[in-house]
């Protein structure tokens, strides 16, 4: 392991477009829930006729799903980073990206798609995709839930109450339903994140923002020594991450 200077300046000159969290191999874990996502996501996709990712990211997810549908496959994406590398990774697989901007208005004709996934989306817009789903068309997502990971954000801003987060599975339920969707599957997760160098948490903060929202190394470079010779004395930094998948129908 190098020392302070030397592995936050590595990590803080890295690429961070993308959804790809392959830089951090070895350098940090986070559990995997148990049910499966990306292969649950291929197995719907492979029986649909017309699917929508909503929120691809760098559309790693759907690119490493073997499954096509039917007749036609559509991504969205509001970044701009992020939409270059989707179309990047998603143009072999005849997949449609989009540029989106991410509010409560997609550019679809109503009942569109039988299948709409999303995965770790930032804001869910449930009239929104009940409108472009096809009636018998489902709704699928893992979502982070409530206070995941917030011994990050503890460290570096303060505790904060939990709880009230808007990411309660319950709150999905009910928003769902209130959309008129049925949901028919709905499953939580506790999951062990582990940092094991002051760089690993640089990267991370640097590409998942909402974390710490004002995140600079020049700005928390005292907190980020800090949080270094912490991993040096106990060996890593742990927090938990949560997540919720949900299923719902038109």
């Amino acid at each position: 392991m190098g020392g302070f200077e030397d592995l936050v300046a590595e990590a803080d000159a890295a690429d961070v477009t993308g959804w790809d969290f392959s830089w951090l191999d070895g350098r940090a874990t986070e559990d995997r829930p148990p049910w499966g996502y990306q292969r649950l996501m291929g197995e719907r996709v492979g029986r649909a006729d017309v699917s929508l990712d909503l929120q691809t990211g760098g559309g790693e997810v759907l690119a490493g799903i073997p499954q096509r549908a039917a007749k036609a496959m559509v991504a969205t994406e509001s970044w701009p980073p992020n939409l270059a590398v989707a179309q990047e990774n998603l143009r072999d697989k005849g997949v449609v990206v989009v540029a989106d901007a991410g509010g409560p208005v997609l550019p679809f004709a109503d009942g569109t798609f039988d299948l709409v996934t999303s995965r770790h989306p930032v804001g869910v817009h449930w009239a929104a995709i009940a409108r472009v789903l096809a009636p018998g068309g489902t709704y699928f997502s893992q979502q982070v839930g409530p206070d995941s990971g917030h011994e990050v954000y503890d460290f570096f801003l303060g505790p904060r109450p939990p709880g009230e987060s808007g990411r309660e599975a319950d709150l999905a339920r009910a928003g769902a339903e209130a959309a008129g969707l049925e949901v028919v599957d709905l499953r939580t997760a506790e999951l062990r994140m582990e940092f094991f160098d002051v760089g690993a948490v640089v990267y991370f903060l640097r590409k998942v923002i909402w974390f710490v929202p004002d995140f600079t190394v020049e700005r928390y470079r005292d907190r980020l020594r800090e949080l270094h010779e912490r991993i040096r004395a106990d060996g890593s930094f742990v927090a938990w991450s949560r997540r919720f998948l949900i299923e719902a129908r038109r």
